[in-house]
């Protein structure tokens, strides 16, 4: 066995065992931070870590898809960024477990390795590519609207439909946002510490944009916009809160800095804990001013609902372009933290040999997988450029739910093989916990519609038949156990 990790005891090799076969833990850990050709940089410490997640969150639901939540839900979207944010906080707790137990790059694609077999965490990293790779295309386009906000009320000028939105957007392709991918490209090229330490700025000027929004936009609060309170009824409120749990992906984002952290037993579950209750907290705030300043039904059609708010409550242009100016950063640390996070994914699942070499092939002046980085780049990118914004964020919740739904299921099995391994978290009031995590996950997927259904099966489909015809040939668990039998 190669990296100096130890071999796991021979296995049969008949067919069922192949796919539930397991990755040690102790082999996961030894492992940790060990690349083709060089290793990752352990420089992040528990605020880089918190940042992170905050950054990979906090814009995405207010800046961009509220436009969308508020037609569905009404004043009651409030309600539904607490149900949202409510089924995160319990997978948050399994995560934040896990990543104290088993501190390494991979998220929950590695402790469902380490606990249901590799089948199982293929299907997950599958869906983290759908969850990350998607989310940062998704977000990237909910940038050029806020871009254009901007450029009109500084310069007078905005970039033309025809290079601002995809085909079927009204245009032929969104440049802004294969730029802003690009933009984070470059940082994350740079070293982790170095492209945290942008993120960390930006989610300080972020959060303080978000504040001012508050300060400003609450003197044109009007008591009847809250009524009724729940116009379209409790569907219209969990189908929003589906629709907004694209907004909660940030907090799983610190877990992938497994291997580029200093302490990550003790910092991790922090992290994520501390990221979600700040993002829930502004999330539901901005909320409850937007939809009292704004009847719900004008949010109709809107992806720059917050800037327009600000320049009809104030009557002045000044406060909506400095907003835009906060939302094009916030947005921008989004994109990057995601970012960030999918090219770790796919380097812990390339080390595994599910998916080719090249995607764990470390950098060895930058300490960074800069050939993963320039391909997912470039794929985030087309992605971004082409295809519209409302599909593909109900696609991500989707592949989000169903990767959170096992990582509650992962927290209790490991539990049971591994009661005394070191942990840095444990969930309290486990199984009941990581059970209501599950339960309110599958909830909340129910409140999708049949396309996207439609299109995760399809996502798995297409995942299978790769997984069958090369990671199962590949898999460097699988040689292991070929060897030893």
């Amino acid at each position: 066995m190669d990296q100096g990790t130890a071999s796991p005891a021979p296995r049969r090799s008949g067919a069922a065992s192949r796919l539930t076969r397991r990755k040690p833990v102790e082999w996961l850990v030894t492992e940790s931070g060990k690349g083709e050709g060089g290793a990752l940089r352990r420089s992040l410490g528990l605020w880089q870590l918190t940042s992170i997640s905050i950054g990979a969150t906090l814009g995405t639901g207010i800046f961009v898809v509220l436009g969308e939540a508020v037609p569905e839900a009404g004043p009651a979207v409030i309600l539904s960024f607490v149900l949202a944010g409510l089924t995160a906080l319990f997978s948050a707790l399994s995560y934040a477990e896990l990543a104290g137990t088993i501190p390494v790059s991979g998220s929950s694609y590695s402790y469902t390795y380490a606990t249901m077999g590799e089948l199982t965490a293929w299907v997950i990293g599958w869906c983290l590519i759908l969850e990350y790779g998607v989310s940062v295309a998704a977000v990237a386009v909910g940038w050029g609207q806020y871009l254009n906000e901007l450029l009109d009320g500084t310069v007078g000028v905005t970039i033309p439909d025809a290079l601002s939105a995809p085909p079927g957007g009204g245009g032929i392709v969104n440049l802004p946002a294969l730029l802003v991918i690009l933009l984070a490209m470059v940082l994350l090229l740079g070293g982790a510490r170095e492209s945290a330490t942008a993120n960390a700025v930006m989610v300080v000027v972020k959060i303080s944009a978000l504040l001012m929004f508050c300060a400003v936009a609450v003197t044109g609060v009007r008591a009847g916009n809250y009524t009724p309170f729940m116009p379209l009824g409790v569907a219209g409120a969990n189908a929003a809160a589906a629709t907004l749990f694209f907004s909660y992906i940030g907090f799983d984002a610190a877990s992938t800095a497994g291997e580029e952290a200093r302490n990550p037993r003790r910092d991790l579950p922090r992290a994520i804990i501390l990221s979600l209750v700040i993002v829930t907290v502004l999330y539901c705030l901005v909320a409850a001013v937007a939809v009292g300043a704004m009847p719900w039904q004008d949010f109709i059609g809107s992806e720059a609902a917050l800037a327009g708010i600000m320049e009809e409550v104030t009557g002045h242009t000044f406060w909506s372009v400095l907003l835009a100016l906060g939302a094009v950063i916030a947005i921008a640390s989004v994109v990057l933290a995601v970012l960030y996070g999918q090219t770790r994914i796919l380097f812990s699942m390339s080390r595994d040999g599910l998916i080719p070499t090249v995607f764990s092939r470390v950098h060895q002046r930058t300490g960074t997988p800069r050939v993963n980085t320039l391909i997912v780049s470039a794929f985030c990118g087309l992605l971004a450029a082409v295809v519209p914004l409302g599909r593909l964020a109900d696609a991500t919740s989707i592949g989000t739910l169903f990767a959170f739904a096992l990582v509650n299921v992962s927290v209790v099995v490991l539990r049971h093989t591994h009661p005394r391994a070191a942990r840095g978290f444990r969930v309290p009031l486990s199984p009941l916990l990581p059970a209501l995590g599950f339960a309110f996950c599958l909830w909340t997927m129910a409140g999708l519609d049949l396309v996207t259904w439609t299109v995760f099966g399809l996502w798995l489909v297409g995942g299978l038949a790769i997984y069958f015809t090369y990671g199962i040939r590949h898999s460097r668990l699988g040689r292991v156990h070929e060897e030893g039998r």
